[in-house]
């Protein structure tokens, strides 16, 4: 027997795809997030293959020494420098990605000081210290969609089972969530990032910890309603009646009418943490210095007022990803809305 959608899960896709606009905005996200995604193949410093001797060879996901090529040095080689790039296309050929550049590469042969204009080589330029553009936005594209998913999925993960606690049980439970809530809410987060800032070095990994400790009250305010309104349902008293646990009457009844309202809200809390990241990134506190981030594009587009495909650069690519997201949690809160028919 094959999988089959329930009437309701078939209404609500049916209002999702009619939303055209979120519709397809879910598409164009999850093929740009595909892409980037595969950033190493698009755009990267090492060929993609290249054939040497009559062997076969895939720098991309091969680490391979310069004494490999004919040079000298056991090191890794550096397919830039023009004696092995010569000696390669003299016993074979070399394939290159789209792009020949990483996040992290320095053009050292352009014709105009950093930060250069778009070219056949850099097409949306370089920054202030020669690194190319496109592969630097493509690159923070990626890590601010994974920053954002991994933000929301454990965010929501603890704010539901935060609300689901306090509007369960109620009560005590309820009284002290809530006092606690108010009292965590009210702390200086940005304060706390730079103290933090001052004494380790952050990363992608402290960011998100730090961010976690306070991005999980968004949900909770939302599931709490949900549980305090059901809690006395027949169904809920009908459980009880039977023997049924607390812990399945919370997660197996009570929990999936909750999830209605909850994941309206999760395309909006996506949005939230990539804009908390890029804030950060502009200033200063964010991702290690070099780091691909589209907030420091931004800084670097407003210090360099005279070349303004920086700034341009960051601002369309974080307006199209804000956008995309957006457009899908208006579909997705039209899906769950069950006045539209």
């Amino acid at each position: 027997m094959g999988w089959k959608l329930s009437p309701i899960q078939q209404r609500r896709l049916r209002n999702f795809r009619a939303n055209r606009r979120g519709y397809w905005s879910l598409w164009v996200f999850l093929v740009l997030f595909g892409l980037s995604l595969c950033a190493e193949l698009i755009a990267n410093d090492k060929p993609l293959m290249l054939s040497y001797k009559g062997d076969l060879y895939f720098p991309v996901v091969q680490t391979l020494p310069e004494e490999t090529f004919g040079g000298f040095l056991p090191t890794e080689a550096d397919y830039r420098d023009p004696y092995i790039r010569e000696e390669i296309e003299r016993n074979g050929w070399i394939l290159w990605p789209p792009i020949p550049f990483s996040y992290d590469t320095i053009n050292y042969n352009l014709d105009v000081p950093s930060p250069a204009p778009p070219s056949a080589v850099n097409w949306l330029g370089t920054d202030d210290q020669g690194r190319d553009v496109a592969a630097r936005v493509i690159y923070g594209f990626r890590i601010s969609v994974l920053f954002g998913l991994i933000l929301t999925l454990i965010s929501c993960v603890v704010g539901i089972a935060a609300g689901a606690l306090q509007g369960y049980y109620g009560g005590k439970v309820d009284l002290l969530g809530q006092r606690f809530i108010e009292i965590w809410s009210g702390l200086p987060v940005l304060y706390l990032l730079i103290i933090l800032s001052s004494i380790v070095q952050p990363n992608f990994w402290w960011l998100l910890g730090i961010m976690v400790l306070f991005s999980w009250m968004g949900l909770v305010d939302v599931v709490r309603a949900e549980f305090l309104r059901a809690r006395n349902f027949e169904y809920v008293k009908a459980a009880r009646a039977l023997g049924l646990g607390n812990r399945q009457i919370m997660f197996r009844h009570i929990l999936p009418n909750a999830m209605v309202a909850t994941l309206t809200f999760l395309p909006f809390i996506l949005t939230g943490a990539i804009t908390g990241l890029t804030s950060l990134d502009f200033l200063g506190f964010g991702l290690p210095p070099g780091s691909p981030s589209l907030g420091e594009l931004i800084a670097q587009g407003k210090a360099n007022l005279q070349a303004p495909w920086l700034g341009l650069s960051a601002f369309v690519s974080l307006a199209l990803l804000l956008t995309l997201l957006v457009f899908v949690g208006e579909a997705v809160r039209d899906a769950f809305d069950p006045r539209k028919h």
